[in-house]
């Protein structure tokens, strides 16, 4: 295989840069965004059908959108806001928007498994809608959460691979360069192998802490 080592090493770490800040955004934008549309539910604390059906839309709307297609829309949106739209860190904003949404529909289907005689003791207690959400709800939820963030993790990495198509750099731009315009089978089968260990790492570091969360 005639790549070096540093050269794969600085892919790994490109791909770890875009999944690190999608992630990152994916949770600080997708818990608030799934606990709006859990919230405005039929029955619910703010119960309100078109804010559900509002958000609900543009949300499968986004996820509609095969991620290569999301890539090319968002260009111009990357451009704007970075200067740029090549690079791993242009690249994140748009594996950040496709993972919000993601998450988000993940976070409103797991506070819909809690128990709801656990809401309504909470009310009776006196607690208000947001108390019950962070204190009750968000707490009771915790093992489903760690669970779809592994989802949306391991998801985030698979669309990473794609942003190599349009100069996002991280692991799949490698394998494009080596693997698909060098035929240079060794490097596209290192590039599957990291992916395959990347992936089963992030699986049981997720199945763990669900499982401490139920404790």
């Amino acid at each position: 295989m005639n790549v070096s080592f540093l050269e794969l090493q600085q892919a790994l770490i490109e791909t770890t840069w875009m999944v690190g800040l999608s992630t990152l955004g994916a949770v600080a934008f997708g818990i608030p965004l799934g606990v709006v549309l859990f919230g405005t539910s039929p029955g619910l604390f703010w119960e309100n059908r078109l804010i559900h059906r509002v958000l609900g839309t543009a949300s499968n709307v986004v996820r509609s959108l095969p991620f290569v297609i999301l890539l090319i829309v968002l260009i111009p949106l990357t451009k704007t806001l970075l200067g740029t739209s090549t690079g791993p860190t242009a690249a994140s904003v748009s594996l950040m928007i496709a993972g919000i949404p993601f998450y988000a529909r993940l976070v409103e289907s797991a506070l819909h498994e809690v128990d709801r005689t656990i809401i309504e003791a909470a009310e009776a207690c006196g607690a208000s809608a947001f108390q019950t959400i962070t204190d009750v709800l968000l707490s009771e939820a915790k093992p489903s959460l760690w669970l779809g963030l592994t989802v949306t993790v391991i998801s985030l990495l698979g669309y990473s691979a794609m942003a190599g198509l349009v100069g996002g750099g991280g692991i799949g731009d490698f394998a494009i360069r080596y693997g698909y315009h060098r035929f240079e089978t060794d490097a596209l089968l290192v590039t599957v192998a990291l992916l395959i260990a990347l992936v089963q790492a992030l699986q049981w570091l997720g199945d763990r802490l669900a499982q401490r969360a139920r404790k």
